[in-house]
Formats: C-alpha cells, sequence, structure tokens
C-alpha cells in the first residue's frame, strides 16, 4: 500500500507510458488470456500458436494457399504458408507495430479472424526468439526478434522458394513457466481448422489434416455411432453452417466457430441456434415442448461468417456482435430464419429421422418429470448442507468472473480426508483455489440413472459446489483438480470420480476441465539443498547430485506433507494432468470396459497393470 509521502509526490514525473512490448509483457493476460503451463488447452501457449495460424488461415479464405506446414518442437513453433506473403517493405510493421495489418482493409480481409493487428505482435513480444520470413515473387526478407526487439533485419535477396509467409517463435519461459506443448490440444485445434476449411490441408508435424464435409465430420469424429439417435442433419450456406444429432448422453454439447475461430464461450449465434432449434421443432411437431427436453443430450456445431465482428475480450472466446455485417441482418434473426427453412424442409421430407428425434425429446420429457422432485429436495438438501458443513472452502475468484482475469486460474481441489484436505486449505491461494473434501469412497456411478447424482448427498454437494446442477456453463471453476493419494486407495477414488464425471457430465472432460493432480513421491535433502521426485528416474538423479549420505522420504499421502511443502505444490510449479479425450475414445466403451463387469479383457489388462505396479514399487523400495 503507498504511504503518505508517496501520495503527496503525485506529480507529472509518475505519469508514464508504456512501450507495446512493455505493456503486452507487463500484462499479458489482456492479450492472450491465461498463461499456464500448457496443461489447459486455453494456456497461453496455444493461443499464440493459435493467432500465427490464423494469419495463414486467413490466407486461404481469401484465395491463396491451400497447404499450410506445421512444426512443433519441445518448445519452438514454425508455421509456413503459400499465402501471398507480407509485403516485403512492410514485415517489421506487420509482426512489430502495434495496430497495424492489411485486416482494415475490409476488401482485403472480408471476413478474417483477427481484425485489430494486435495478434501477431503480443506473439513477438511473449517470445523468447522470433522469426519472421515473407516470400513475394521471387524475393524474401527476414526479420530476426528478442522479446519483441529486432536483433537482425535481413536485406531483401533473390529466392526460387514458393510464395507465402513462414513464422518461428519460441515462448519465453519466464512468462510460460515449465511449459510443454501437447499434441492431443495442437491436433483438436488443427481439425478445427480443417473442419471449418473445406479443401485446406494442414501438414501437423509431417501428417496430413483434412477434411471434406465440413462439420459433418467434425460431429462423426466427436460422436460414438453406436450412441447417435439418427444420423447427424447438416445444413450449409454462404455464411451459416450447422450440424447436430442427439446422442445418450446428459447435458448439451456445442462447438461454436465465428470466422473459423472456436468459440469455446459461445455468443449471439449460439444463443441464436439455441432459440431456432426450439421453435423450429415446437412448430413443426405442433407441441409445445420444453426447451430442455428439445435440447438434451444435443451433440452440435454451428460455424458463422460475419464482417467485422465484436469479441467480448481479445482472446475471442464469445461473440458479442448484433448484426452479420455493418447495417446487415441481426445474427439472430439471420440463424433463425436459416435453421427454420432448413430444418422444417428436411424434417418434412425425411419422416424416419423426425420420429427417431421425438421419441429422443419424449424420452427426455420423461427422465426429467422422473427426477423434477428428488431434485427439488436435493436443492434443499444442498443448501442445508452448505451452511453447516465445510465440505466446500470456496475461493474469491471464479470462472463466471467474465471481466476478471484471474478467472482461469480458478481451481476445485477435490479430495478425501481430513489430513490432505486440510493441507491444500492451508497451502491455497484463497483467490482462486478452493477445495472440497470428499467422505470416503464415491460411488461407483457406472450404468446409475441421473437420478443418483441427486440422491447420493457426496454426488449432490459435489455438483452443487461446481454450480452445474442446472447448466454445465455456469460451472463455478475452470480446473477441477482430482487430488487423491498415490496408492491403491487413491487410485481407486481417482477412477470413481473419473466415472462420475464422464457418466454425467462429459463436457467438462471433453472441454479440458478435469485434471489429475501430481505429487511428488520423494523428498530428497541434504544440508545445502532439497529436491522433490515424481518419478523413481527423478530420484536416482537427485541422488546422484546430493550424494548417497542425502536423507530419503517417501511421500505414502497428501497427508504426510506439510502446508508449508505444499504450497510449492500447487503454485507456479503445478503439475497437472489433464484427462484427455481423443477422437477414437467412446466413454460408454470406456467406462464399460474399466468399471464394468469382469470380462477376459479386462481381467488380462489388471493382471498385466498388477505387474507394471508391482515392478515400480519394487523399484521405489530398493532406493
Amino acid at each position: 500500500m503507498a504511504n503518505h509521502q508517496d501520495i503527496l509526490n503525485y506529480t507529472e514525473e509518475s505519469i508514464r507510458s508504456l512501450d507495446w512490448r512493455e505493456h503486452i509483457r507487463m500484462r499479458p493476460g489482456m492479450y492472450i488470456g491465461k498463461l499456464g503451463d500448457g496443461s489447459s488447452p486455453d494456456d497461453g501457449i496455444y493461443v499464440l500458436l493459435k493467432e500465427t495460424v490464423d494469419n495463414s488461415i486467413d490466407e486461404f479464405m481469401m484465395g491463396f494457399g491451400k497447404n499450410i506446414e506445421l512444426t512443433v518442437g519441445e518448445h519452438t513453433v514454425t508455421v509456413r504458408d503459400y499465402g501471398r506473403g507480407i509485403p516485403l517493405g512492410k514485415v517489421y510493421e506487420c509482426v512489430a507495430q502495434i495496430n497495424t495489418g492489411g485486416k482494415y482493409d475490409t476488401e482485403a480481409f472480408q471476413k478474417s479472424i483477427g481484425l485489430n493487428g494486435v495478434g501477431s505482435k503480443a506473439v513477438n513480444a511473449l517470445s523468447k526468439y522470433y522469426r519472421v520470413q515473407s516470400i513475394r515473387d521471387g524475393k524474401t526478407k527476414i526479420q530476426e526478434f528478442e522479446y519483441g526487439n529486432l536483433i537482425k533485419d535481413h536485406k531483401v535477396r533473390k529466392t526460387d522458394e514458393a510464395n507465402g509467409t513462414i513464422i518461428s517463435f519460441t515462448p519465453d519461459e519466464e512468462i510460460f513457466k515449465n511449459y510443454h506443448f501437447l499434441t492431443e490440444y495442437i491436433e483438436n485445434q488443427v481439425w478445427n481448422y480443417v473442419y471449418l476449411n473445406a479443401g485446406l490441408s494442414i501438414h501437423f508435424n509431417k501428417k496430413r489434416y483434412y477434411s471434406r464435409n465440413g462439420l459433418m465430420d467434425l460431429l462423426a469424429r466427436k460422436t460414438d455411432p453406436e450412441t447417435m439417435r439418427y444420423p447427424i442433419i447438416h445444413f450449409k450456406g454462404n455464411d451459416l453452417e450447422i450440424a447436430f444429432t442427439h446422442g445418450n448422453q446428459y447435458g448439451e454439447e456445442y462447438y461454436s466457430f465465428v470466422n473459423g475461430q472456436f468459440t469455446s464461450q459461445g455468443g449471439t449465434h449460439l444463443l441464436a441456434f439455441r432459440e431456432a432449434l426450439v421453435k423450429t421443432i415446437r412448430e413443426f411437431y405442433k407441441k409445445d415442448f420444453d426447451a430442455a427436453d428439445i435440447r438434451s443430450s444435443i451433440i452440435a456445431a454451428i460455424s458463422v461468417r460475419i464482417q467485422e465482428p465484436v469479441f467480448e475480450s481479445q482472446t475471442k472466446t464469445k461473440l458479442g456482435s448484433q448484426h452479420m455485417s455493418p447495417g446487415g441482418p441481426t445474427v439472430r434473426n439471420y440463424v433463425i430464419d436459416f435453421i427454420k427453412h432448413e430444418l422444417d424442409n428436411f424434417l418434412h421430407k425425411n419422416q424416419t429421422q423426425a420420429e427417431a428425434l421425438l421419441k429422443r425429446i419424449q424420452q427426455s420429457e420423461r427422465e426429467r418429470k422422473e427426477i423434477a422432485g428428488i431434485k427439488k429436495l436435493a436443492n434443499q438438501r444442498a443448501k442445508k448442507a452448505n451452511l453447516h458443513n465445510k465440505k466446500l472452502r470456496d475461493c474469491r475468484v471464479h470462472y463466471t468472473d467474465i471481466k476478471n482475469e484471474k478467472r482461469f486460474n480458478s481451481t476445485l481441489f477435490i479430495t478425501e480426508g481430513d489430513s490432505a484436505s486440510g493441507s491444500i486449505t492451508k497451502a491455497r491461494d484463497v483467490e482462486t483455489q478452493a477445495v472440497f473434501s470428499l467422505r470416503g469412497k464415491p460411488l461407483n456411478s457406472f450404468g446409475l440413472s441421473k437420478k443418483i447424482v441427486y440422491q447420493n448427498e457426496e454426488f449432490n454437494l459435489l455438483q452443487h459446489a461446481l454450480n452445474i446442477e442446472n447448466d454445465i456453463n455456469d460451472l463455478r471453476y475452470n480446473n477441477v483438480v482430482i487430488a487423491t493419494d498415490a496408492d491403491v486407495d487413491g487410485m481407486h477414488i481417482r477412477l470413481l470420480l473419473m466415472t462420475f464425471f464422464l457418466q454425467f457430465f462429459p463436457d467438462l472432460v471433453k472441454n479440458g476441465h478435469v485434471y489429475i493432480l501430481e505429487t511428488p513421491l520423494f523428498r530428497i535433502r541434504n544440508k545445502k539443498e532439497t529436491l522433490y521426485c515424481y518419478t523413481p528416474e527423478e530420484k536416482r538423479a537427485a541422488i546422484e547430485k546430493l550424494g548417497k549420505q542425502a536423507e530419503i522420504t517417501r511421500f505414502k499421502g497428501l497427508g504426510e506433507i506439510s502446508p508449508q511443502e505444499f504450497g510449492q505444490f500447487i503454485g507456479e510449479d503445478i503439475r497437472l494432468r489433464p484427462l484427455v479425450l481423443d477422437e477414437n475414445t467412446s466413454i460408454p466403451k470406456v467406462l464399460s470396459y474399466y468399471m464394468g463387469k469382469n470380462t477376459p479383457q479386462r481381467q488380462t489388462f489388471i493382471i498385466q497393470n498388477l505387474q507394471i505396479e508391482k515392478n515400480i514399487i519394487e523399484e521405489l523400495q530398493e532406493g
């Protein structure tokens, strides 16, 4: 807090203007959202990658360059497109002069992703090393930067290379601490790009990604065909593409895009789609269905192209535009009119699918009425429990605090036992970290209906703590972290919690919100230094460094780690292992395999992994 003398000394010298690089580096969250270490799909290193690829996508959208090459190493990203290339005399301005770019000319970039000339500059400023090369008509220009500062300006020279732009960058590890790129997250981004740009090929680390059928391919990849209630319905217009089906999962699952940008928080276009679907179906079946019954278990994708889109933040996760173009129709009316015309015609012409859709809606209606009374009583119990117990130790900043840049750091640790939850509670950051304490092992929810979530006290209180009892979009914490002991009981609790989320709230997993907390297995120390080891390999390296006489402590449970030490493991250097589902994962099959009956295949798997676990334990004991 400023003292009295500082306040009195407030003069002209107190006012300073920051250079664009300084501002981006001092307030990176304003430009790229959360920082993170790469464990979450919305971490900053993926935003840097996206901002770079977006420029290449814009070239493709304007009709230049059908191939993009993306190479991601351990710490460096290289993007090569075959578009027109940056004008050679304006390379510096496009990557190092704020609010400068070709996208202000709406004739050149009618419906581009980035419009404010910030993206490439943010990548440059937040990179330890940044290299840009433009190739145009037999000539090339290269510039190299460090932390946004030009360090080498190459002269224009002749070349035989094809037109285009090559960008390489290495994120600054001082800003993105202990970062690592997860292939699964990048692959998902790449798939989204090709789904939204028919005819585009992206070669990611030499593997080709291509889509012929757009959003229909996206849903086919995201949905288990065995759970689809009817074949995917797909409509495509000039500036709007929609695909949807219904499955057997709980909740609503949406993939929404604006000008090729994945809008994870939706916006005006997704609101219009949800409204249009309800209106059209009510009118077609001539019945006033509850909106929740119509949309329950839907899996849908919507992509819209808008001139000069307005987003609610620089990270472009939510569309705020009210109009398709300046002076043009509203987004709401455009989407509603399109769906009403296309879907009504489709249902009249496809009776089999119309009947399947009706049956799915009627099933949702029955299920909702069945649990309505149970849900009311459960909500009353949850409110009463929250007043009288300490299961949830909440934090101050939540994921729903849209204007707070710390929202992305909001975390709920789910743990079991008083000692473990006590250590985390004492060590946590009360601003952004909350703790939920389980009482014993959770119920195995495999194969149970959703009414068990309300009937079981632990599950009911957990969903209330997460704030997802009514809508998954009301999620209170961006990171949901399962924190259990690294022993057999801890692993079992972890599996039961994963089953709960996959069974009833799969969108939490699919959208990258669920993690496993990794804590050290060993503490190795001598009089001068203490090292924490997460694997037997790290343990051996620590002993070699500190000497054979070093003190070795094996942590068997979270409760054995002191709050002081725990603060290091849930602070800046926190290690989170994301629960990732790839495109080939079928949730029903995964749950059946791990939590179902003891099939011969499952027995073989358990026997094999028990032997692996035994080998690991023996190796740990040898040290």
